[in-house]
């Protein structure tokens, strides 16, 4: 009897041990893993602060998966997250790329559903106590958009921030590039080298010299600072920009290290800022009755 009722005191005392060992304590940083409870846990942590790793699906030369934009934003703001802890939001690959629609695999959600969308995605994710949310974006053809979505969060009044982390893979010490980084912009050297870090197994270098990456700079006449929007297309119609095959892991991994690194510094400036809301009210307030704005 007291031989059992030890071997069962026992068995409840490492029993408590494991419930209570850091590995049942780390919460996870993937919105989609985390229990209701542990979630409301979650963004205590946090901060109130999330993460919303935007990528796309369009074709990335001949070497790339289609998915190659959210497979490299979700590395990096997954790895920031772990390091300066922050909720991330599951796949988003609703973003603009018109100008990859005659490539096969390329989803391209009309311009009010992507702005509609985000919109409703941002508010859901406040709903739930994100207050402050980082749209960390990993698709060139995302540039327009994005700071025009945070500049609109001003045309109606919102309980929460959004801030937009541009790609920022370079800086200081970078190896030295051995394709030319004018031309160097989708599925080249450098983004490819950066896969090779985040899914080295969906990387197939052999392949990247199928095709050409080069500038056929169809549209030398227009003046420069002229844009319209076929101007990829008429330098780039393989959806292809740069050297492939140029990719190095060596590259690959400074590119991640520092596109990680400015997004764990960006989690926490947000974290510390206590003005933006403040002053997002403000405003709110002040655009009802813009005849009392002081002079």
């Amino acid at each position: 009897m007291y031989k059992t009722l030890l071997v069962s005191i026992n068995a409840l005392g490492a029993s408590m041990a494991w419930a209570q060992s850091p590995a049942q304590n780390k919460l996870s940083v993937h919105w989609e893993e985390l229990s209701a409870g542990e979630f409301r846990d979650a963004i205590g942590r946090a901060q109130g602060t999330c993460l919303l790793p935007f990528g796309i699906l369009e074709k990335h030369g001949p070497h790339l998966p289609l998915g190659n934009d959210l497979l490299n934003v979700r590395y990096v703001a997954l790895n920031a997250a772990q390091q300066e802890y922050a909720i991330v939001f599951p796949e988003y690959y609703f973003g603009q790329i018109f100008e990859a629609k005659q490539q096969p695999g390329t989803v391209a959600y009309s311009a009010h559903l992507q702005l509609e969308l985000l919109q409703e995605t941002t508010d859901e994710m406040a709903r739930n106590g994100c207050k402050k949310i980082i749209i960390v974006n990993g698709h060139g053809g995302n540039n327009s958009l994005l700071p025009y979505f945070a500049q609109a969060q001003l045309e109606a009044p919102h309980d929460y921030v959004v801030y937009v982390a541009g790609i920022a893979r370079s800086g200081p010490g970078e190896p030295k590039h051995k394709s030319d980084p004018a031309t160097d912009m989708h599925a080249g050297e450098s983004e490819t080298s950066m896969s090779m870090i985040a899914r080295p197994d969906l990387v197939h270098l052999d392949r990247a010299t199928q095709e050409s990456g080069a500038d056929q700079a169809r549209l030398a006449a227009l003046p420069e600072g002229l844009y319209t929007g076929i101007w990829w297309y008429a330098r780039f119609p393989n959806h292809y920009a740069g050297e492939g095959a140029a990719a190095t892991r060596e590259l690959g991994e400074f590119e991640a290290r520092t596109w990680i690194n400015g997004i764990v510094q960006a989690i926490r400036a947000v974290k510390a800022d206590q003005q933006s809301l403040r002053l997002q009210n403000e405003f709110y307030e002040r655009s009802k009755h813009p005849l009392d704005t002081p002079r």
